[in-house]
């Protein structure tokens, strides 16, 4: 079974063996992807079933018999892409203005949601040490992969994709050279524990676990995308709770809060770039 046939439409035996292993996780891995929109959550499970040489019926054979890690399956099909200053404007928009609003507060808190392995935290965290805001500043991010957090801890990242990032990072008008920010060690790069220090990394479950701060500003990109329309409201509504009045949630490109009923709780601060403040 190859990768590409992820991209043909979910057919009714597909969906009642993704079902069937969500019911297995919850009980066996205490773990709900009830939430999780169908499409993407077959996606990624197709991928992890065929790096295991098995058909979907067989997965789910090896499943029930207990023949499969699930923790490893949670830990695979909950990891998301994320690279360092990814959409170059939006972090410019973060160094240039919004910042630049939260200096008048006299601290600033913020979240990042769902941070993978960390690449966008350390981007943020970049940011406030160039404006000289890292005095007055923390960062919490989370994310429901201990596999990703342990990495994010570690400020590991690919040597691979350091000349991207510091392409990004040049995009969104950062102040020196992005290699400042990281050291090489046995071949691989990891950002200097100077910078990491600022930030405290954390699991974090946005459809299980509940409000745990305050905040000016939260970064949940490219999250909501993997969520059901109903678990996508309860979650922004989480997100609204943890942040305070006036304080700003950034949300990817393709994610909004259209039919939520929270449109009158924000105001649109940056239509195109998708950032939204709070009003009420």
């Amino acid at each position: 079974m190859g990768w590409e046939s992820s991209l043909i439409a979910i057919t009714g035996m597909e969906l009642e063996a993704l079902e069937e292993v969500i019911s297995i996780i919850k009980t066996g891995g205490n773990f709900d992807f009830g939430g999780y929109a169908r499409q993407s959550l077959r996606r990624r499970i197709l991928h992890f079933v065929s790096q295991q040489n098995l058909t979907l019926p067989e997965f789910v054979e090896k499943l029930k018999l207990g023949q499969v890690n699930i923790g490893h399956l949670v830990q695979s099909v909950t990891v998301n892409y994320t690279e360092m200053f990814r959409d170059p404007d939006f972090f410019k928009f973060l160094r240039k203005d919004l910042f630049v609003y939260l200096n008048s507060f006299p601290f600033i808190r913020v979240w990042s949601a769902g941070c993978a392995s960390g690449e966008e935290t350390f981007s943020l965290l970049i940011i406030l040490r160039e404006l000289d805001l890292e005095s007055k500043s923390f960062t919490y991010a989370t994310d429901v992969s201990m596999k990703v957090i342990k990495q994010a801890r570690d400020g590991m990242l690919p040597l691979s994709k350091l000349k991207t990032y510091s392409e990004n990072y040049m995009l969104s008008e950062g102040t020196s050279s992005l290699s400042d920010y990281y050291e090489v060690m046995y071949e691989q790069a990891y950002i200097r524990n100077e910078i990491r220090k600022k930030a405290l990394f954390a699991i974090h479950n946005l459809n299980g676990d509940g409000v745990f701060n305050e905040f000016n500003l939260i970064l949940c990109r490219n999250v909501m995308i993997y969520f059901t329309n109903e678990q996508r409201v309860l979650v922004l509504k989480k997100l609204y709770d943890s942040l305070m009045i006036f304080g700003f949630l950034c949300l990817g490109k393709r994610e909004s809060l259209h039919d939520t009923g929270l449109e009158s709780y924000f105001k649109i601060y940056n239509k195109e770039l998708n950032i939204f403040q709070k009003v009420k």
